[in-house]
């Protein structure tokens, strides 16, 4: 970190991710911002996501309780491409009426410029995951963290993938609303629903999926939630009625990170956090942690001794006439750059 830093001071809106001084080849922890929700099916706005959560990262204070000089961290984002977010946006305008053809009965096999919009979307997808693939190699190889900051949670694909050709064995705590693990969704294969799924599909050293705070889900995902060895998930439903039977947080972390090897990819949807935090997420839904909770997790994770490889946060999406989305959202990523950081000191 470069001395004229002044953590104590005002925040300066330098173009980099919390006003940090730092170049991606300084970075110890590398985020690259995918303004992408093309496949999103309820509310559209996260691929603002990455832009809010820039802006309101200078506002927030820098010290971390459990990270000695948390201001001195090494994090650089990388530019949001106005090349990307402009294909999403012009592939959105063709989605929304496809997705209101199907709301009102109509099937996609009916349809051939439907189908051909399903070509396209994937196309680009396609593209997206190997560019970010490609990227995530290259910082890992440079014994950086990889992360990516979205857009939907379909966006973080070619990150993971690029953890899997470099570990041989790895695990993803994934917090969220959701499963995640439909077999495709409305005909998008790489949609925000399918995530988990295509993971377990294209990541074979991914030993262990670990869900928590799981609340809205199909019964096609709760069967492979229960047969796959591969998936251990904690129902938002079964923590609060331990936690309502007097088992302590704590406790509940212990019982959620036996299930994790030692390298660990995380993946934060902001929608796994009570939907007062998050109200304009693309599909909140009742229930879900405070943000302290999910603070705790990651950082008794890291002091058991686990490595953070990479990680993500995803489907923020800010409110025009509110703040508070962005300033959530900054302080959710601020919380996972610090338990990144710690575990990078520890190694």
């Amino acid at each position: 970190m470069k001395p004229e830093f002044d953590p104590n001071d005002i925040g300066i809106a330098n173009g980099n991710i919390f006003g940090f001084p730092v170049s991606e080849e300084e970075a110890k922890i590398v985020i690259i911002p995918v303004p992408w929700d093309a496949t999103a099916s309820y509310g559209k706005g996260t691929s603002d996501g990455p832009q809010a959560i820039l802006q309101a990262s200078t506002q927030l204070d820098f010290f971390h309780p459990e990270l000695p000089k948390a201001y001195e961290t090494a994090v650089f984002m990388t530019p949001i491409s106005e090349e990307w977010k402009e294909i999403n946006e012009a592939l959105c305008l063709e989605v929304v009426p496809y997705l209101d053809y199907l709301e009102q009965g109509g099937k996609l096999s009916d349809s051939k410029e439907y189908q051909g919009l399903i070509g396209r979307v994937s196309e680009a997808q396609n593209a997206l995951k190997e560019h970010l693939k490609e990227r995530a190699l290259e910082l890992i190889d440079r014994q950086q963290i990889p992360a990516v900051l979205g857009g939907e949670h379909s966006t973080i694909l070619g990150n993971i993938q690029a953890i899997n050709e470099r570990y041989e064995h790895f695990g993803i705590l994934q917090i969220d609303a959701h499963a995640d693990l439909r077999d495709a969704y409305e005909g998008f294969e790489q949609s925000h629903a399918s995530i988990m799924f295509n993971v377990l599909k294209s990541c074979q050293n991914m030993r262990q999926l670990v869900q928590v705070g799981i609340r809205d889900i199909c019964d096609a995902e709760y069967e492979l939630t229960e047969e796959s060895t591969r998936i251990s998930c904690f129902f938002d439903w079964d923590l609060k009625k331990a936690g309502y039977e007097g088992k302590s947080w704590d406790h509940l972390c212990d019982q959620i990170l036996e299930r994790l090897p030692e390298h660990v990819y995380l993946s934060f949807d902001i929608d796994g956090l009570r939907p007062e935090l998050c109200p304009n997420t693309g599909t909140p839904v009742p229930g879900g942690f405070q943000l302290e909770e999910v603070s705790f997790l990651l950082f008794k994770l890291v002091h058991s001794g686990r490595k953070i490889i990479g990680f993500d946060l995803n489907e923020v999406a800010p409110d025009p006439n509110s703040e508070w989305d962005a300033n959530v959202g900054a302080r959710a990523l601020w919380e996972l750059v610090c338990a990144a950081e710690l575990s990078r000191r520890k190694a």
